[in-house]
């Protein structure tokens, strides 16, 4: 036996002596909103200081091929929380879907999409709490259509009814009115004038760990920062101001950033100080790629809103005492819908087999004894993001290869992502038989997941 083996038989041990005790782990999972692939110091921005999340990726796995399951915002939210891909969902922008964002002088016009995550779906929540979770919700949210400025959306979408106990700050809002209380956001009453809204989640969410005891907890911790409005505490800009350069385009932004670190490294005290850092399984991602305009992607194309690396592959850290071994690599690539059946198998559930699921557990991975099943990652983006330059399109990711699909002339793009992460060679001239066998793979799945597609104008 190697001992390679050895760990991974000691590890399946250690889970399945958890789940004879009837001891399920706490869940937490952590995401940023439109934080990029290069903005943490241990991604490789040495020009960024993000020291607790280098230590918890020290403490775990990090994942240097995740991906979100699409390049803005609201369809990743939406996939986590029910596992489907933001295609079969019928939401694959960002919210409020508005036929503004089409450029004048487009041959297509948007796919049609729906405008909040209905009640029907069995959310992750929903299956986390009728298994004896207590859940909580914080921060973003941004699956409902909105009423009022400040956010007051259609209250059946709230995260109160789709499984949360707990919902501070979920609402119908894409970012803060302000990062400074009072932020004007209806379910965050405002505390202490002046206070940052990452440091006052913190607060909320380290109260409701040390509140927990006898039942296990399943907590969303998604922030609206580093989303804009770019606004930080001056001494970090000023930090950042004397930084710019590769690495950092906008002081604003690397404040955010750090401020942020500074955040969940009080969340994960608060793990240490309630003495259950060692029964919660931490999950750390972000929704989407970074905006371009403040934050620097490089290596990667683009970014927030385009198909290309830069706004779909994002960082991606899991932390599992006991189970995952400390300072560990995985190249496999992961996607944001994983997160559902990843969750309810650490709870020791099974998905509903009569429910369509496109993500796949990691916990295989995360134990080391079970690689992915899947051949390949999907996305459709069949509408315009904000900024109106993105092509309407889909993606498949095989290995190394990564097809694009233009819908506007039936064009594709072929990268090799092992040798050209930057997405600068197309070489779909060149391999017309793998072109040929990826288009009909996302064919196939695009007809699968019943996609709404784009229509000539």
């Amino acid at each position: 036996m190697t001992p390679r083996t050895l760990t991974c038989l000691l590890a399946l041990v250690v889970v399945t002596a958890a789940q004879d005790a009837g001891r399920k782990p706490n869940v937490l999972i952590i995401m940023i909103d439109d934080l990029g692939w290069m903005d943490l110091h241990c991604q490789g921005n040495s020009r960024l200081d993000t020291p607790n999340l280098d230590r918890l990726a020290s403490e775990g796995m990090r994942f240097t091929d995740a991906y979100a399951a699409a390049p803005v915002c609201s369809p990743v939210r939406a996939a986590i929380m029910t596992g489907q891909a933001p295609a079969r969902l019928k939401l694959t922008n960002h919210l409020p879907h508005q036929p503004r964002f089409t450029p004048k002088d487009a041959k297509l016009d948007p796919a049609a999409m729906v405008d909040h995550l209905s009640p029907d779906y069995v959310t992750l929540a929903e299956r986390m709490k009728g298994a004896g979770y207590t859940t909580a919700f914080m921060g973003k949210w941004h699956l409902t259509r909105g009423i009022k400025r400040q956010g007051e959306g259609r209250i059946e979408h709230y995260p109160e009814r789709q499984g949360f106990d707990i919902n501070i700050g979920g609402c119908s809002l894409g970012g803060p009115p302000t990062f400074w209380d009072p932020y004007r956001i209806h379910n965050i009453p405002p505390r202490e004038t002046g206070e940052y809204l990452p440091d006052r989640l913190a607060d909320e969410a380290s109260s409701f760990i040390a509140k927990q005891s006898d039942k296990p907890w399943f907590l969303c911790l998604w922030n609206y920062t580093v989303h804009w409005p770019m606004e930080a505490p001056p001494d970090l800009v000023a930090k950042y101001e004397k930084r710019k350069g590769l690495g950092v385009r906008d002081a604003r932004y690397a404040a955010m950033i750090e401020a942020m670190d500074t955040s969940i490294g009080r969340v994960l005290k608060s793990l240490d100080d309630a003495n259950v850092a060692d029964d919660t399984l931490v999950v750390f991602t972000s929704d989407n790629g970074a905006y371009k305009d403040v934050a620097d992607n490089r290596p990667l194309r683009l970014g927030k809103g385009y198909l290309y690396e830069g706004g779909i592959r994002v960082p991606m850290i899991v932390r599992w005492p006991g189970v995952t071994k400390p300072s560990q690599l995985c190249a496999a690539p992961v996607i944001s819908t994983d997160l559902f059946p990843t969750a309810l198998e650490a709870a020791g559930l099974e998905t509903d087999t009569a429910i369509p699921c496109d993500g796949e557990s990691l916990v295989g991975v995360l134990r080391g004894d079970r690689p992915l099943e899947r051949e390949a990652l999907f996305w459709h983006y069949p509408n315009y993001a904000w900024h109106g330059s993105n092509r309407l399109g889909a993606a498949v990711r095989s290995g190394r290869f990564k097809l694009i699909q233009h819908f506007d002339d039936s064009s594709v793009e072929l990268y090799d992502l092992a040798t050209d992460i930057s997405e600068e060679t197309d070489l779909s001239s060149k391999r017309p038989d793998l072109v040929a066998k990826l288009r009909e793979s996302l064919d196939a799945w695009l007809k699968d997941v019943s996609a709404e597609m784009p229509k000539p104008r």
